[in-house]
């Protein structure tokens, strides 16, 4: 964990420092209406298994469709920008009412949206819960996993499981308090470290 540190620090005295203040604010910015909340759980499910870019360019594509149109509807335009087009379109129309009987304030926010909402795992009720303002969940993604791996903070999992998911996020936690900063910073300092990028 040591050799990862510094690292970090270096980048927290660059400029990248500013461009993840200005990310961290935007989600914590973000209405709180039922379409935005919407908006940024539809891009976790579509972002799933794909990439950021991509989930982003989906949700412009889908416009109102995705918060009006029938599976059908939502699956056609899908399928113009978007591979997974039939399963996603079907989590994505069942998301949009089961995510209403949800509240998002609960202490156990994480744990209810793996339950209720088909598509989401822990990594993108994770991510979901951060692209709105949370700042003490991890992303446990490909990304972050072989960073942690690499600079042998972690050994790299055979399969991601839950209880895996977990431990690793309280490694995350404890390089996090080194570093005094959440993890929602964390995430984008080692995201960006890894891939050159600050996306969402």
């Amino acid at each position: 964990m040591n050799n990862l540190i510094p690292l970090v620090e270096e980048l927290k005295n660059s400029q990248i420092k500013n461009l993840v203040k200005q990310r961290m604010y935007e989600f914590s910015s973000i209405p709180r209406d039922f379409d935005s909340l919407f908006s940024e759980l539809a891009f976790c499910i579509l972002a799933a298994g794909t990439s950021a870019e991509l989930g982003i360019k989906t949700i412009k594509h889908l416009g109102e469709t995705l918060h009006k149109g029938s599976e059908k509807q939502i699956q056609k335009k899908l399928k113009e920008v978007y591979r997974f087009h039939t399963i996603r379109a079907g989590y994505l129309h069942k998301a949009r009412s089961d995510f209403k009987n949800l509240d998002i304030n609960a202490s156990d926010i994480r744990e209810k949206l793996v339950e209720s909402i088909k598509g989401i795992g822990f990594k993108e009720a994770s991510h979901f819960l951060r692209n709105i303002g949370y700042k003490d969940y991890a992303i446990v993604d490909f990304h972050i996993v072989d960073i942690l791996a690499n600079h042998g903070v972690i050994e790299r999992p055979k399969t991601m499981t839950p209880k895996r998911y977990l431990e690793i996020e309280e490694v995350l936690k404890i390089l996090a308090k080194k570093l005094k900063m959440n993890l929602g910073e964390l995430d984008l300092y080692l995201w960006y470290k890894e891939t050159g990028k600050i996306l969402k």
